[in-house]
């Protein structure tokens, strides 16, 4: 009896990109992220046009000091009479470069030492780690203004000081991945077929760690932010660039007769750290293998 040929099976779509969409799937699901998202956006922007937004210069007198908020100055002036609105969306550059290259300059920091620490383990692992812990106990917003100090305030040694001191959390929770992945059977079949060591953590075992790394980096930026908002309200900050911290540090002594003037940076830091925090958050539920694998 003939049989009628069954027409050929189509190849299963790889699933990569179903994993993307997933997690971009998740992600947007998450309202408080999605508003988050939209906040740093719109703050990315306002420092990226911060020339066509600013009414006027950030350093320069050009208006009656302690104006209120009204035409023209919809911030108001400080003492000197600068447009704080201008100070606002020119301080924003500053505190988001310095949060993001101090972040970067963490993470990179803290994968390379737990990479390191989890991957060869043994001795490597005690000696890394008795270093993090080192790092871990000492206060890190102190030795911060120690440095700054010691090298001379200016954006570059803060960004400096903030990245190597915001390191060790991050280099525990590559150890920690790196610890559960380095026996899986991926990893040794790409030592069988002989890959070389570098090759086995940067191709193999680190892609696979990374969700936590972007999530601990995107809640560093905040961390750095607020890090350097202290420095600069402590007089530590570069005194060649306007700040939010730097606008907080000049409105102490008007407090009461200028309310403006500490509202308005103040409500950039908190915005600016609040949005960080919601997009991290939504990272951490959209890249956690556990949520992936119940959607799933």
């Amino acid at each position: 009896m003939a049989t009628t040929p069954t027409a050929p099976v189509a190849p299963r779509p790889p699933h990569q990109p179903r994993r993307r969409a997933s997690v971009a799937g998740r992600f947007m699901r998450n309202r408080a992220a999605d508003a988050g998202a939209v906040m740093l956006l719109v703050l990315l922007a306002a420092a990226a046009l911060a020339g066509s937004l600013a009414t006027g210069s950030a350093q320069s007198i050009e208006s009656a000091p302690l104006a209120p908020p009204g035409p023209g100055h919809v911030f108001g002036t400080d003492d000197l009479g600068r447009d704080i609105w201008s100070g606002v969306v020119y301080g924003a550059r500053v505190s988001l470069l310095v949060g993001v290259l101090a972040a970067v300059t963490s993470a990179v920091l803290g994968v390379l030492v737990g990479a390191a620490a989890g991957y060869y383990a043994g001795w490597p692992d005690d000696l890394l780690m008795r270093v993090t812990e080192f790092f871990l106990v000492i206060p890190t917003f102190l030795l911060a203004m120690v440095l700054v100090a010691v090298l001379r305030p200016s954006l570059w040694t803060i960004i400096a000081a903030i990245g190597v001191l915001g390191w060790p959390g991050t280099a525990r929770l590559v150890r920690a991945e790196f610890l559960a992945l380095r026996e899986r059977e991926f990893v040794m079949a790409a030592r069988a077929i002989g890959h070389g060591t570098a090759r086995i953590i940067f191709r193999q075992i680190l892609p696979n760690a990374a969700p936590p790394v972007i999530v601990s980096t995107s809640l560093g930026v905040g961390a750095a932010i607020l890090t350097e908002a202290g420095l600069s309200f402590l007089g530590l900050g570069d005194p060649n660039l306007v700040s939010w911290g730097l606008m907080l540090r000049n409105s102490r002594e008007f407090l009461r007769q200028a309310w403006w003037m500490p509202t308005f940076p103040g409500l950039a830091i908190f915005v600016t750290v609040l949005s960080l925090n919601l997009v991290g958050d939504g990272l951490n539920d959209a890249l956690n293998p556990r949520l992936r694998r119940t959607a799933g």
